[in-house]
């Protein structure tokens, strides 16, 4: 694309953090006005029909991001930037902007997450920083989330070898988190890259992490999970990249050790068995798309708007919507409008405030 005018980049930040915005109805949104300026003017009229009074964010508020952005020395991706990684540009939910700090193109290789516990044991913390040395030697990308445990062992294997390795940080680009990883993430952002969702400042919060997680599968082809308790993050981002279409892989344990029963049930689920890198590089290699791992079954694909249909009313759907979510593929079917329709009709309601979306294209009221 051609290089992004000032003015539409500000107001592409600012219709991001605006509230009720989404990566769902940040798309919608740019879909159906063509750019992110038009989109902006548009808010409070698409609110209002919405039932709720609009204020998109403060222009000050925009500014200070930006300036703190700099300082920290990352700069802005943006969805349809050459620098966008490929792969997570294919999410339904792939963040319209990213903040990074480092070398961009590394997202462009092969990349591989390794994922799991963070009270992982020894022999735990030594797989990952062999399985990462070894696949960052073969020239593939590591991708984890710089948390303690195996996160931070697979990146310090990565950054032994020529691929790289990627962080994803459920925090903003300026803080470290562990703040014992400190060091760890500035070697990141100095010999690999560092990526964050959340504007400068922000903590990381318990509502970020599964954000986070999304990042970190959507980045990669595949997904190792070394070692992993029930119901943990790990199996999160597990299933996340199912979702997406991705491999999933888990090293297996003993029975006996609460960290593996994680691992265990993955591959009982249809996640491939790994026990070295070259299992790995053997799955992911040439990955063009179907994966052999059954784990979970793919996301239901999302049918965005025709900028065509702009002038579309909305359709009349309130009145099937619960705090239930169901499928907006359902809606369309239930209530006979057309895709255009509901999907306005939806967009109105999320910026008033009324909607909530979830994973798998589904919706509720909030």
């Amino acid at each position: 694309m051609a290089t992004l005018a000032r003015d539409e980049a500000f107001a592409r930040i600012n219709l991001l953090r605006s509230p009720n915005i989404g990566p769902v109805s940040y798309r919608q949104l740019m879909l159906r006005f063509g750019d992110a300026r038009r989109a902006l003017e548009a808010l409070p009229d698409l609110a209002g029909r919405g039932g709720s009074a609009y204020r998109p964010a403060p222009v000050a508020r925009i500014e200070d991001e930006i300036a703190a952005v700099r300082h920290a020395g990352s700069r802005y991706l943006f969805h349809d930037g050459p620098d966008y990684p490929p792969l997570l540009g294919e999410l339904e939910s792939a963040p319209p902007i990213l903040i990074v700090r480092g070398d961009a193109a590394i997202a462009a290789r092969p990349c591989v997450a390794i994922v799991g516990a963070r009270n992982a044991s020894a022999a735990a913390v030594k797989l990952a920083r062999d399985f990462a040395a070894a696949l960052s030697e073969a020239g593939f990308a590591v991708v984890s989330g710089l948390a303690r445990g195996i996160d931070g062992s697979a990146h310090r294997g990565a950054l032994t070898g020529a691929g790289g390795t990627i962080g994803v940080i459920a925090s903003g680009i300026d803080i470290a988190y562990p703040p014992e990883h400190a060091e760890l993430q500035e070697q990141v952002a100095n010999q690999g890259l560092l990526i964050a969702e959340q504007p400068p400042g922000v903590e990381p919060l318990a509502r970020h992490f599964p954000s986070r997680n999304r990042i970190i599968a959507g980045l990669a082809a595949g997904t190792v999970v070394v070692e992993a308790a029930p119901r943990s993050g790990s199996l999160i981002t597990a299933r996340l990249a199912g979702e997406a279409g991705r491999e999933v892989m888990a090293i297996p344990g003993s029975p006996l050790e609460p960290r593996s029963q994680g691992c265990n049930q993955l591959i009982r689920d249809g996640a491939v068995l790994v026990q070295s890198a070259e299992d790995v590089i053997e799955l992911v290699e040439g990955f063009a798309g179907t994966p052999r791992s059954t784990f979970r079954e793919s996301a239901a694909d999302f049918a965005f708007a025709d900028t065509a249909e702009a002038t579309t009313e909305p359709a009349d759907i309130a009145g099937l919507l619960t705090r239930a979510p169901v499928g907006v593929d359902e809606l369309i079917r239930q209530s006979g409008e057309r895709p255009a329709a509901v999907h306005l009709a939806l967009l109105e309601l999320e910026l008033a405030g009324r909607l909530v979306r979830h994973a798998g294209a589904r919706v509720s009221l909030g």
